[in-house]
């Protein structure tokens, strides 16, 4: 839709303002999470949305107490719904090199005690060109990929060594025990410290000569070993891949920190990719984007591709046909890009990794970014968005892009509505758009019912094809499974939500919180501050997901004017959430 088609910018270094005008493309606003999963659905967990999500408008200072009851109350889904996921975290070397390495560990060992399950995969491309500078060595780079020498190769190396070493030491002292007294006998608390796992995991081949260009030792992943880190997993190790390959020939190899965090990511059909890195993406107005889908991405990076190798590469690997239906707001890969990229994650799943010998898939292992665009940060993080949609093409659901400059970012990017981050999703609204005359008889058919039963009122066909433009649906599989409507009162600056309707088969699979996020969408993308409704018996639904009942004074007069008192109906209303330039440790609202 063009009310939020790409139109913001893309920045770089939160602490370098001119960046953040660097490139343009990034859509604004910014959207409630949709956290049901299939996963999310098997706790039982089928909203996301806990409390009040209003902030506080007064002067008055937040009780610390009240602050903390309410972050876990809006935590908890969070906390239920991520226990037992695989998260394949890509440490930036910047953050890796910086004095904010610690606390992103700390989160971590949190985290992993909640029970999420680690794959960390650790930047070392900062680390190697110091190394390189201390004596008196220049770095080299083509494109995405170092070009590896015996003098990088010995560095690349000694950094790979030292940032394990310090992952596992800091990752084993456990909690302070200072801390823990009150709360029961010291003792049972020393277990309570994280087991690291790492190994020859990820298999490796020479580059070789790329038009004409010799890599030395830079490696391409051939090979993910799942079967082996599963087995960590499973036991309970957080589990760390270097980007320090190993060939069948017995060498070791200096592989590209992405590529490698991409296909473990792939390999590993992860619950999610997070890429910790030392800035934010921010719209136009300079505020932190939270939410990007698929096709939002897709779109800017192939704006973007004549002034970006990585988004070129991106686009040439993807197939440039990606999008189909762009008209109606459906995101269809083409059929060569589906089977280029179920080709190779298939491949790395099998554990055969990239290049099997067969010769039937060639290209890029994973997504590789770096070289001198990345360092320069000509593109803002264009080369992080890029990893993020190329991975979500091969099938994981979720890429978090976060600042490991603000403490505790990860924490609230994963336990807060809105996040700290920017998240690129693959599924969110897969399938939602504008209704056209075409889906009448769609839409006819999935309210009939409700309105047979009194659910909802009885709309003539012309009273609805009157109203269809007003009607957004879910489409699948060429069938309308849900539709909703949105009409607004921009002078009230409010919006009417009615016919929320799921078909029959397809209710307790989230495709009506789905409708309501992108109604929400909507709103706020005309400018609309809240949403009110009528209902007579679906109020327990609406209640649970942020809409609290008020008086008919609160709808507006133009609507008040033609509702039909006979049938009872109750009045409910939501406040949408106001667009805040970003979420700090120190001043967070409950959202």
């Amino acid at each position: 839709m063009a009310t939020w088609a790409p139109g913001g910018r893309l920045a770089g270094e939160i602490s370098r303002p001119a960046a953040r005008a660097a490139a343009n493309g990034l859509p604004s606003g910014r959207l409630r999470r949709v956290a049901v999963t299939r996963r999310w659905r098997g706790h039982g967990v089928r909203c996301c949305a806990i409390g009040n999500s209003s902030s506080s408008g007064g002067g008055g200072a937040v009780d610390p107490g009240e602050e903390f009851v309410g972050f876990f109350r809006e935590a908890w889904p969070y906390i239920r719904g991520h226990r037992g996921s695989t998260f394949v975290v890509v440490i930036s070397s910047e953050v890796v090199s910086g004095p904010h390495f610690d606390r992103v560990l700390q989160d971590i060992s949190l985290l992993h005690g909640l029970g999420i399950k680690f794959v960390l995969v650790p930047g070392t491309l900062v680390q190697i060109d110091k190394l390189l500078s201390e004596r008196g060595k220049k770095a080299k780079y083509v494109g995405q990929y170092r070009i590896t020498d015996s003098d990088s190769l010995e560095a690349a190396m000694e950094a790979a060594g030292r940032i394990r070493l310090t992952i596992e030491a800091k990752l084993s002292p456990g909690p302070p025990m200072l801390n823990l007294r009150r709360h029961g006998v010291i003792g049972r608390w020393h277990g309570l410290v994280d087991n690291i796992a790492s190994g020859n995991f990820l298999g490796a081949k020479r580059r070789g000569v790329v038009n004409g260009i010799d890599y030395g030792f830079t490696g391409e992943v051939k090979k993910i070993d799942v079967s082996r880190i599963r087995e960590r997993l499973d036991s309970d190790s957080i589990v760390v891949v270097s980007n320090m390959g190993y060939s069948s020939s017995g060498e070791v190899l200096n592989c590209n920190t992405y590529e490698v965090a991409t296909a473990c990511a792939l390999a590993m059909a992860a619950d999610k990719l997070v890429c910790i890195v030392d800035g934010q993406i921010f719209d136009e107005h300079g505020r932190v984007i939270h939410f990007m889908s698929i096709e939002e991405a897709d779109l800017l990076i192939r704006k973007r591709a004549k002034q970006s190798d990585i988004a070129a590469n991106y686009v040439k690997v993807v197939d440039e046909e990606s999008i189909n239906s762009r008209h109606k707001g459906v995101y269809e890969p083409s059929m060569g890009a589906r089977t280029h990229v179920n080709g190779y994650t298939a491949s790395f799943q099998n554990g055969l990794g990239f290049n099997n010998g067969n010769g039937i898939y060639s290209g890029e292992q994973g997504f590789a970014i770096g070289g001198e665009e990345r360092l320069s940060r000509s593109n803002g993080y264009l080369s992080e968005l890029a990893a993020a949609a190329y991975v979500c093409h091969g099938g994981v659901q979720r890429v978090h892009i976060i600042d490991g400059t603000v403490d505790g970012s990860l924490l609230l990017e994963l336990f807060t509505r809105d996040g700290a981050g920017t998240m690129i999703a693959r599924d969110v609204y897969e399938g939602t758009r504008m209704a056209t005359a075409e889906d009448l008889l769609g839409i006819r058919k999935i309210i009939r019912p409700l309105e047979d039963s009194g659910v909802l009122v009885r709309r003539t066909d012309t009273e609805l094809l009157e109203a269809l433009n007003s009607f957004y649906v879910v489409e699948r599989d060429g069938s309308i499974i849900a539709c909703a409507a949105l009409f607004p009162f921009p002078e009230d600056k409010s919006g009417e939500v009615a016919a929320i309707a799921v078909s029959e088969e397809c209710r307790g699979r989230g495709q009506g919180d789905k409708l309501l996020d992108y109604v929400e969408k909507v709103a706020l993308s005309l400018g609309l501050e809240k949403l009110f409704l009528l209902t007579t018996r679906t109020a327990d639904w609406f209640v649970r997901r942020g809409f609290s009942e008020c008086s008919i004074e609160s709808i507006p007069e133009q609507r008040r004017k033609r509702i039909n008192l006979s049938r009872g109906s109750k009045y409910y209303i939501k406040q949408l959430q106001p667009k805040h330039a970003g979420v700090t440790t120190n001043n967070f609202v409950i959202r």
